[in-house]
């Protein structure tokens, strides 16, 4: 059947088929400036198939000649809805344009051509293409925003609110310098320090662990973990990480105090916690306050409750005394 078609097809679309064939082998064999006589002289006997145009795109992408792969693809696009191609074919020159764009790091104008070739033919290749892309146009725009200058002046800002003791907000200025400047280790400490404040432990400690990550000199970055690990009851993973800031200094009181009181919460009954703390008088007079017996109450009963109370300074210290004195705990 298919050799009765070939011999039905007017001369010019045989020829044309000839030379396509001839470019495809030299193609294969890297010759492609042969390879692009050859199709372009397919194209002169039959300009009405848009598979020329794409086998021509696809010799200037090799050539890395993205301007005139883009060019020849978008002629392609053209013939092929002039002369209802196979939207398949249609599909495959949107790709090479994404492709190209690819190529010429042009991500935002790859992505419009890889949703242009899903609309007419949704294959997995080419969703993986769009998915890697964005992927590409968000690292882009992430680098784009990171200004060091502008890092500090949030900095600043969050500075401010948290001697004001207003810590959510404080919060959001250190997360906007993080990502002004996100390989700066102190900022991360910083918002550790809002996060302990706000009870938040779980993403003071994730703060924490990328602090030290990014400076494992940095003192502060160990004993905050260290801190906040004791906080939540972890006294032998506070202990490594009080050990860690002593390796740094030796000599750190903060560090010093932290590791022996580590040592003893590991071996310590408790029962034996909670008798030290009741001769604590801040903890006593903590306990006798109705208002915060009734805030404990709530955490006990929907621990959830407690970030609303978190936001008045003066409830937070008081929450955060009885979690260090372990009278409490929040996971």
């Amino acid at each position: 059947m298919a050799s009765r078609e070939e011999e039905n097809l007017p001369e010019n679309k045989k020829l044309a088929r000839k030379e396509k064939e001839q470019g495809n082998e030299a193609y294969k064999k890297k010759d492609f400036a042969s390879a692009l006589a050859h199709y372009n002289a397919a194209l002169g006997h039959d300009p009405t198939d848009i598979t020329f145009h794409n086998n021509i795109s696809a010799v200037y992408f090799e050539q890395k000649e993205f301007q005139q792969c883009i060019a020849e693809c978008e002629k392609a696009v053209e013939v092929g809805r002039e002369n209802r191609a196979d939207y398949k074919l249609i599909a495959k020159a949107f790709t090479r344009i994404g492709n190209a764009y690819r190529k010429l790091e042009d991500y935002k104008s790859a992505k419009t051509y890889f949703e242009k070739s899903l609309s007419e033919h949704r294959t997995p290749d080419v969703k993986a293409l769009l998915s890697e892309t964005e992927k590409k146009i968000k690292e882009q725009e992430r680098l784009a925003y990171i200004d060091p200058a502008k890092a500090d002046e949030e900095k600043e800002k969050g500075n401010d609110f948290f001697k004001k003791g207003d810590y959510s907000n404080a919060v959001k200025h250190y997360t906007e310098a993080i990502a002004r400047n996100p390989d700066d280790a102190k900022l991360y400490s910083n918002r550790a320090a809002c996060y302990t404040k706000l009870a938040a432990f779980d993403l003071g400690l994730k703060d924490c662990e990328t602090c030290c990550k990014l400076d494992e000199t940095f003192i502060k970055g160990w004993i905050r973990k260290g801190k906040i690990l004791q906080v939540m009851q972890k006294s032998s993973e506070a202990q490594t990480a009080y050990q860690k800031a002593l390796e740094i200094d030796p000599k750190n009181a903060e560090a010093l105090e932290g590791y022996r009181a580590c040592t003893m919460a590991v071996h310590s009954d408790p029962k034996e916690v909670w008798k030290k703390a009741m001769h604590d008088p801040e903890v006593q007079q903590i306990l006798k306050d109705p208002a915060m017996r009734l805030i404990l109450e709530q955490m006990q009963n929907d621990p959830k409750a407690v970030q609303e109370h978190l936001k008045n300074p003066q409830v937070a210290s008081k929450i955060q005394k009885l979690l260090e004195s372990g009278i409490i705990q929040i996971y």
